[in-house]
């Protein structure tokens, strides 16, 4: 497990379940965006954005075990949305799998995904 650090920053509104700034040593992870798509590569959970918050945190999960780590090394999330409506979803699934101190993180509301009907993609950085 890394040691990671989570700074007061001054002068700054506090964030809304994330942190502003995350500090660690070690290897850095990064795991590319992550869809609501099952193994095969369909897309889960067409319009319901609890579904595929599940989904999406299941491969994320998936993905950093495959490089020897956890959420609980990860440092920043990205969440590009279709709709911001959908994060309230996002963030209640993102909770179950990450408790406590949140990393950084963005949120940015995008006209279309790669995948027709994908709700959000959410990427990873990690430090391990």
């Amino acid at each position: 497990m890394s040691e990671l650090e989570y700074p007061q920053v001054q002068g700054v509104a506090p964030g809304n379940g994330y942190s502003h700034v995350v500090t660690g040593t070690g290897q850095w992870v990064a795991v590319s965006g992550q869809l609501a798509l099952d193994q095969d590569g369909k897309l889960f959970g067409a319009g319901d954005p609890d579904a595929q918050a599940e989904q999406v945190f299941a491969n994320l999960e998936r993905c950093l075990a495959a490089a020897g780590t956890t959420f609980e090394n990860v440092v920043k999330l990205t969440f590009f949305l279709t709709d911001v409506g959908h994060l309230p979803a996002i963030r209640v699934v993102r909770d179950k799998y990450i408790p406590g101190t949140k990393p950084a993180g963005t949120a940015v509301q995008v006209s279309g995904l790669a995948v027709p009907g994908a709700l959000f993609e959410i990427e990873a950085y990690a430090i391990i």
